[in-house]
């Protein structure tokens, strides 16, 4: 078996927190963009995160908002990882590292091609490469990758699931992957089950 990274995210419920711990998933990630299905408080995800194993990485997902609004959060949720969707600045990044967090860069597909044609990606960044709506639960077209795979490290989103996922690693081959609207029964609602099963699929692939 492989031991890719496997992050789940969204996360909004004591039972699918503990699906996570329990799934031998690698993060669990906490959605703070405002209007989000999954949009928790940080005192809600501070409350997850007291019944989590230490050694599972908890990120906070934000989204285009000050980074001071980011910071805030994060230090009153108490995760460890801030991962940015949008269009921060590397200063951004970098108080965020200073203050103590890991970072995870997140881009569409879209724009992942457009900043690594134009070379402005950091080597530093912990890369999270999405389909071109995040959260939509589309899977980009692996072809857009096959001229610019990312050099080491990457985190593959978008339209994962327990069924195909382990398809589509095989043939991007990323460092870990990253799911969220795959293993829901409903927009939100996150299903234990599907959650062991993504794992499960990741690991055998």
């Amino acid at each position: 078996m492989t031991h890719r990274f496997v992050k789940i995210c969204g996360i909004s419920t004591a039972d699918a927190a503990a699906a996570v711990a329990d799934s031998g998933a690698n993060a669990i990630g906490f959605v703070f963009a405002p209007g989000s299905p999954r949009e928790v408080s940080a005192e809600q995800a501070r409350s997850l995160i007291a019944g989590l194993p230490s050694a599972l990485e908890t990120v906070g997902v934000f989204r285009n908002q000050p980074i001071e609004t980011v910071l805030r959060t994060a230090h009153a949720a108490g995760i460890a990882t801030v991962q940015l969707h949008g269009d921060e600045t590397e200063a951004e990044f970098d108080r965020l590292r200073a203050e103590g967090f890991g970072t995870i860069r997140a881009l569409s597909i879209d724009d992942y091609r457009r900043l690594s044609h134009d070379g402005v990606l950091r080597a530093d960044d912990r890369l999270l490469i999405d389909a071109v709506t995040p959260g939509g639960g589309a899977a980009f077209d692996p072809t857009l990758l096959s001229d610019a795979a990312p050099d080491g490290f990457w985190i593959l989103a978008g339209g994962l699931t327990p069924q195909n996922v382990a398809e589509l690693v095989g043939i991007m081959q990323p460092g870990g992957v990253d799911v969220s609207s795959g293993v829901e029964v409903s927009r939100g609602v996150k299903d234990p089950a599907l959650i062991r099963a993504f794992v499960a699929a990741v690991r055998d692939a």
